[in-house]
């Protein structure tokens, strides 16, 4: 999630606090060595939350004192988001990822829905750009509140122009009568 996350966030902190990308390294001090008030980091988090659409709480904000701190702070934000995509009865999920305007390159992962699946999915279609998707089928016992949570956990995803897609197996076989 790193290689995603980061040259966001990079962008960002250059931008706010008028310094060069590179010169930014994970051990730099916000507040010693560029001289960012707490003005300047509430104005990071912002474009940070809205750049991400990921709520920072001031709380983990506080923390924060290396410009690696930030980055590790913000994928901490975005684990704990995915985490909440996996219910508490374990759902088995098959997922097909494709990308944008094609039937080839077609991936897909079969098991249980995890917080480590959900990142390994975000960042997979993620690298894929908008356009492309995500289809989770999970199994037929899995209710309606829980996909909808599901669904929810991932809606950061499609406000980048990801398609997501969660439904039941029997769902896809109506769909799909090959697949039964």
């Amino acid at each position: 999630m790193w290689s995603i996350v980061e040259p966001r966030i990079r962008r960002l902190v250059a931008h706010h606090l008028g310094v060069a990308e590179d010169e930014l390294a994970p051990e730099l001090s916000l507040t010693e060595d560029l001289a960012a008030d707490s003005l300047d980091l509430a104005e990071v988090a912002v474009a940070v939350e809205d750049d991400l659409d990921l709520p920072i709480p001031d709380d983990v904000l506080s923390g924060v004192r290396t410009y690696g701190e930030l980055v590790e702070a913000v994928i901490s934000r975005m684990r704990a988001r995915l985490a909440v995509a996996t219910p508490e009865v374990p759902v088995v999920a098959r997922v097909r990822r494709h990308p944008a305007g094609s039937d080839q390159g077609l991936l897909e992962r079969a098991g249980i829905l995890t917080p480590y699946l959900a990142e390994t999915l975000a960042d997979d279609v993620l690298r894929a750009g908008p356009g492309g998707g995500i289809e989770i089928l999970v199994n037929d016992a899995v209710d309606a509140a829980t996909r909808s949570r599901v669904q929810g956990a991932f809606a950061w995803i499609a406000d980048r122009g990801v398609e997501i897609i969660v439904r039941g197996a029997r769902d896809d076989r109506r769909r799909h009568p090959s697949a039964a």
